[in-house]
């Protein structure tokens, strides 16, 4: 009688651990493609927010005014994206997404915020001791911002039952970091419902 029990013990263990490798399956896709699971912020959020929020600060004026001005491009450092939401959302993702669309636009140039910059100071202290004296790079070469930008994201929710309603707003501004003038001011909404 033991030894059946046993027998069917390791069955239904056998049984259980075959339908967990059984339901999960993996597939590749395109990291552009729109995929939402739970109706949190996600990847695709941070990538549209980004790409129309820094599209329309460079179409405004204080660009062309400061090119007009100084005769070069703007220099641009990406501060603080600081998250008011009720959900945790990886700022640094969105700080990356706004710096990529700076960039890769042509129009303004981009430098490190202070967390990296003490990164880069310490490998450029560490080349006075280590490196080659024709490979070391120079203390007071950095290349200054001319103007910051900021913001905050929050998120609105109602809900009832299994329903909910979700709304992110994402406010950002840009400044002039010598008159702490703001010479721009944007913000983005999304709004999803979420039924389960």
């Amino acid at each position: 009688m033991q030894s059946i029990v046993k027998a069917s013990v390791f069955s239904l263990a056998v049984l259980f651990i075959a339908a967990g490798c059984s339901q999960r399956t993996v597939t590749r896709v395109s990291p552009d493609q729109q995929i939402d699971l739970s109706g949190r912020w996600n990847d695709t959020d941070s990538k549209l927010v980004a790409e129309e929020m820094i599209r329309d600060v460079l179409n405004r004026p204080w660009r062309e005014d400061f090119s007009r001005a100084k005769n070069a491009k703007p220099v641009v450092i990406v501060g603080l994206v600081t998250n008011k939401s009720h959900e945790h959302i990886e700022s640094e993702t969105f700080i990356m997404d706004i710096e990529r669309e700076f960039i890769n636009s042509g129009m303004v140039r981009v430098v490190q915020n202070s967390v990296f910059r003490e990164k880069m100071r310490e490998e450029r202290a560490d080349q006075q001791e280590f490196a080659s004296p024709e490979t070391q790079k120079k203390w007071g070469a950095e290349l200054g911002a001319d103007f910051m930008l900021f913001g905050t994201i929050n998120s609105i929710v109602d809900s009832y039952n299994k329903e909910k309603v979700v709304l992110y707003k994402v406010d950002l501004e840009l400044a002039n970091l010598q008159t702490n003038e703001k010479v721009w001011i944007g913000d983005k909404e999304i709004k999803k419902f979420i039924r389960n």
